[in-house]
């Protein structure tokens, strides 16, 4: 019964920010909880000797940590107005200098 609350409280964190989506959140916070998360569920796992509550637990400390660790490494999208234009390979118009 504990395994079964444990996984459903886990799979509802983990909807619980499924939803949030920003280019800042798609690279670097989604990249690193997803890595923190398999890194966490490894070590929860190796050290509680292959129990499936400890890979959880370590699995949901590691996505926190990762998520955190991801969006604070990631460059924050420029503001302001632009100063000069290109077009990228698809013909789309992008700003490459902000004032």
């Amino acid at each position: 019964m504990k395994k079964t609350i444990t996984l459903a409280l886990a799979l509802a964190g983990a909807l619980s920010v499924s939803g949030c989506y920003t280019p800042q959140q798609q690279t670097g916070t989604l990249a690193g909880g997803a890595i923190g998360a398999g890194g966490g569920a490894l070590i929860g796992s190796a050290l509680t000797h292959g129990s499936a509550g400890g890979a959880i637990a370590g699995g949901l400390l590691g996505a926190g940590t990762g998520a955190l660790i991801g969006n604070a490494a990631t460059a924050p999208q420029p503001s302001g107005r632009c100063a000069q234009f290109a077009y990228d390979y698809n013909g789309n118009r992008v700003c490459t200098a902000f004032y």
